[in-house]
């Protein structure tokens, strides 16, 4: 029997994915296709009923954006939002700005796909020489956090999900207890960290798994935070599936 409700929703596509980039801490902005498809999961979201008395974002624009995009569309822009820097994306590291077909080209497919799917294998690190480094590491947004020995130079997945789940257990589980209604506007790889999480999925399942942009899915939990229900999309199938596929195709050569 279900306790708890929480929904979940990767942000919309970025200029970054429209080209192709590495993204992660870079702050790209929503591409028109993102916006739509922010509005198009307010209105899912209105559709279904599903209200909020909070809501959750890391600390870079896109995911702001199409949360403030869907809470436009559902009628509930006056709720509070808490940002934070443990649901940002990936940290990419040296890959950062970079063509993912170009980097398949250069080292290979198998490589690529093992620094983006792989579970503890993170990218090459992010130098000070490096065109973004200084754009994000002397970013005012992170005046609060993280602290300068907890900001990465790069992520595998592992070390994502190891600053992602403190606070999922120590701010979301506490609200949800309180009876609060989470919506949690974030990005593929911390959301992928929740899931593995709520879902206890292996390493090679997660590796899998490819959420799709701007499609809103619902968890109902019970009383030990188990999932009662697990990842339900609210869009139809063949939608979600060719939505998933496209993000499973990201990074080869072409």
């Amino acid at each position: 029997m279900s306790k708890y409700t929480i929904v979940m929703v990767r942000h919309g596509e970025s200029e970054w994915n429209k080209l192709n980039l590495f993204c992660g801490w870079y702050d790209a902005d929503l591409s028109d296709k993102g916006k739509t498809e922010a509005l198009s999961a307010g209105k899912a979201i209105k559709q279904a009923g599903l209200k909020f008395d909070i809501a959750h974002t890391s600390l870079l624009t896109r995911a702001q954006e199409t949360l403030k995009s869907i809470l436009k569309e559902s009628g509930q822009e006056n709720i509070p939002v808490q940002k934070t820097w443990r649901l940002n994306e990936r940290h990419y590291g040296g890959l950062t700005g970079m063509n993912k077909a170009e980097t398949a080209a250069k080292y290979g497919e198998e490589q690529v796909q093992i620094w983006r799917r792989s579970f503890d294998v993170p990218p090459p690190p992010m130098e000070s020489d490096h065109k973004y480094y200084e754009t994000i590491v002397k970013d005012p947004r992170y005046a609060d956090g993280p602290k300068p020995e907890e900001f990465p130079k790069f992520e595998s997945l592992k070390l994502t999900i190891e600053r992602t789940l403190p606070y999922w257990n120590d701010t979301i589980i506490p609200q949800l207890k309180e009876g609060k209604r989470i919506i949690i506007a974030a990005h593929g790889n911390s959301l992928r960290g929740i899931v593995k999480h709520l879902d206890q999925m292996s390493n090679d399942q997660i590796m899998g798994l490819n959420l799709p942009t701007g499609i809103p899915f619902v968890y109902e939990l019970d009383e030990n935070f188990k999932p009662v229900v697990s990842m339900k999309f609210l869009g139809d199938e063949e939608t979600v599936k060719a939505a998933m596929a496209a993000v499973a195709a990201q990074g080869k050569a072409k």
